[in-house]
């Protein structure tokens, strides 16, 4: 009888033992693993972050699947809770981090168990600290701390970081380029509860700009590129100038990447070298875009784009469209350069040239441009630029005043644009703001006259996650002088379409002259759209647009007006910004045709 009980127990170790190597050779084959954490008294958020901060916790959806890789998640975890109790200001706790119901602390590297089962983290968090002494010194002139580094208030770790960095950052700004932090006595009273934090700043000495090295790996020459990054040597150390310095050359478009490091110690005249590092764009580029429209057809566009012609990160542009392609009016297009030479007039003045030749056959005129022209860009900051250019120009229009009409012009064009969008693809909170001013000189017959536009849009996200975000623009535009007949079409406005009134046809609102429309001197338009994201990469869009034209100066209560509204869908293509499918309705007005569609790439707006 014992015999036998013998052997049953052995043939069920030797068949566990079977199963368990069967099972551990097959593969993605794993032991259920239960995790658990427990934290009495800290608050849900608290659990959550030291849920999020354990590597243990997380092994098996992180792909650990050996019991020397758990195990040393675990050893991590007690220095990461650690760290992420401090940040919340409790200086006493105690972490334990069971393996198999056993303190991972005390499991021998070199006798781990042969797997693992369990892991369990319980965390006792002790009494919140608070500050006893606050102090840091010395301070430079008009140094803000923050409002939590002060006695009595609760005491965290990136308290202690955001005023270290705050004095840092005020001895910079102060032109002390080496500032760094000397001593600290940082002391946890445990008994008490509280943090005694003593810090001392090293400021260094106040120093001067020197000379600035660029880099010899470039297709940009050295002299050209110390001409665009205007290097303030000689002034005081200001973290903001150098900011300037990097932008300028960044926004050449020549580089892909710049960087610019100081030297380790000052010289001995009081001032600072810096190195500027930069990796260059490919020299050439090409890019295609399109955009359908049920009654305008398929436009296309090509752009090529030279980063570098001559050597010194010029930006030559050319462009070429073709438009109605399948629509209700004749296929045109037209070509244009534009010449791009950065810090020809100083580090933020670009001079610029360019050239337009295009036709456009329109609902209600056609109209033949050639311009050339000269121009200077004044680059304010990264956000805010103005273009003043000078050219003459030549328009012929066949419209509802007549055929063959000739316009000769010199236009001086002053444009401003104001971007505070936190993405100009696919924006979710911010505004824009682009103006354009064009007085114009006539001569042989043609009028003088004012042209102005202005475009304003802004975002707003409802949802911390920009699940939901209401834009809205809004157009004006009007032409001061000359009578409507006067005017070339260029400067008359229309409304109806994608850039307008959806849901209405292209152009479709204008001023009725002799049994044709004509364009008007003024414009109001608005857009609205509400965005919804449903999944990661599609969105939902409902949108109303409304539009009003007149043949005075402004638009009044008088005016001629039309609406739309209707639905849309986008999907994220990434750095390409969303394809946009809009689908719309008239609301209001006489110049409705049923239902529209327009296809793109980007935002309407």
């Amino acid at each position: 009888m014992m015999e036998t009980r013998r052997f049953i127990a052995l043939s069920r170790a030797l068949l566990r033992g079977l199963l368990t190597g069967l099972f551990a050779a097959i593969p993605g084959f794993a032991y259920a693993l239960t995790t658990s954490l427990s934290a009495p008294g800290a608050s849900e958020d608290l659990q959550d972050r030291l849920r999020t901060a354990s590597s243990a916790l997380a092994a098996q959806d992180s792909g650990l699947d050996s019991v020397q890789e758990i195990l040393a998640a675990a050893m991590a975890d007690y220095r990461t809770l650690v760290q992420v109790l401090y940040d919340e200001g409790y200086f006493s706790p105690v972490v334990h981090i069971r393996v198999n119901g056993q303190e991972a602390a005390t499991i021998p590297p070199l006798s781990p168990p042969s797997r693992v089962d369990s892991i369990a983290i319980s965390v006792e968090t002790g009494q919140p600290f608070v500050f006893g002494t606050a102090r840091i010194a010395p301070l430079a002139p008009q140094t803000v701390l923050p409002d939590g580094f002060r006695s009595g208030a609760p005491a965290t770790t990136g308290v202690l970081r955001d005023t270290t960095s705050a004095g840092v950052i005020a001895w910079n700004n102060a032109g002390h380029a080496k500032a760094e932090v000397g001593a600290q006595r940082i002391v946890a009273n445990h008994d008490q509860s509280v943090l005694d934090a003593d810090i001392q700043m090293l400021p260094g000495p106040k120093l001067q700009f020197g000379q600035l090295h660029v880099s010899q790996d470039s297709g940009v020459r050295p002299e050209a590129m110390q001409k665009i990054a205007a290097f303030p040597s000689g002034s005081t150390y200001d973290p903001a100038e150098l900011q300037k310095v990097g932008s300028r050359l960044r926004r050449t478009g020549a580089f892909s990447s710049v960087s610019l490091q100081e030297a380790e110690t000052p010289n001995p005249d009081g001032t600072l070298d810096f190195t500027a590092t930069v990796v260059d764009q490919p020299l050439r580029r090409i890019s295609f875009g399109a955009e359908i429209a049920s009654t305008t057809g398929v436009d296309i566009t090509a752009k090529w784009i030279h980063r570098n012609l001559f050597g010194a990160a010029e930006r030559f542009q050319f462009e070429a469209a073709i438009r109605n392609i399948g629509g209700e009016e004749e296929i045109d297009g037209g070509i244009s350069m534009r010449l791009d030479q950065p810090a020809a007039l100083g580090g933020d003045n670009n001079l610029f040239y360019l050239a337009v030749l295009d036709r456009e056959n329109n609902t209600h005129y056609d109209l033949t441009r050639f311009a050339l022209g000269v121009g200077v860009r004044r680059v304010f900051s990264d956000h805010l630029f103005s273009e003043l250019s000078l050219s003459g120009a030549f328009h012929r229009s066949d419209d509802a005043f007549g055929e063959d009409r000739d316009f000769r012009m010199i236009p001086i064009r002053l444009r401003t644009q104001w971007d505070r969008r936190d993405n100009s693809i696919n924006t979710t909170r911010g505004y824009y703001l682009d103006t354009l001013f064009t007085p114009y000189i006539g001569f042989s017959g043609t009028k003088s006259g004012l042209a102005l536009y202005a475009d304003a849009r802004g975002y707003l996200s409802l949802t911390p996650t920009s699940a939901i975000v209401l834009a809205a623009r809004a157009q004006i535009g009007s032409v001061v002088g000359p009578s409507l007949s006067e005017i070339s079409p260029e400067y008359l406005f229309f409304s109806g379409g994608t850039d307008t009134v959806r849901g209405q046809p292209y152009q479709s609102l204008g001023v009725p002259v002799n049994g044709g429309i004509a364009g008007g001197r003024s414009f109001l338009g608005l857009q609205t759209e509400i965005r919804g994201r449903v999944t990661e990469k599609i969105s939902l869009v409902g949108f109303f647009d409304i539009g009003a034209v007149d043949s005075k100066q402004w638009v009044s209560d008088s005016s001629e007006y039309h609406s739309g509204a209707g639905l849309g869908v986008r999907y994220d293509l990434g750095a390409l910004g969303p394809l946009r499918l809009d689908l719309a309705m008239p609301v209001e007005g006489t110049t409705g045709d049923g239902l529209q569609f327009y296809i793109g790439i980007g935002q309407a707006f």
